[in-house]
């Protein structure tokens, strides 16, 4: 099963649009997905502040701040 991490931060409305979006294709593809806030770690708020929310594969990102669905299928395809 492939592990997907999604960066957040809470009280931020297109992480929950982002959360909820990847919901059904969570069933269709069958991934884990990991949310990771990233207040409550000093370097990741560092590292992606400004960038939630942020949809990662391990250290490739898959789009961030809104659900691009035609990148998150094509990175499916490549696995």
């Amino acid at each position: 099963m492939l592990n997907l991490t999604l960066y957040t931060r809470l009280d931020c409305h297109l992480c929950e649009d982002m959360q909820q979006a990847l919901m059904p294709l969570q069933t269709e593809y069958g991934f884990s997905l990991h949310i990771v806030d990233i207040d409550a770690d000093d370097h990741l708020r560092v590292l992606y502040n400004e960038r939630i929310p942020l949809l990662m594969a391990g250290e490739q990102e898959i789009c961030s701040y809104v659900l691009n669905e035609t990148m998150l299928r094509e990175f499916f395809k490549q696995t």
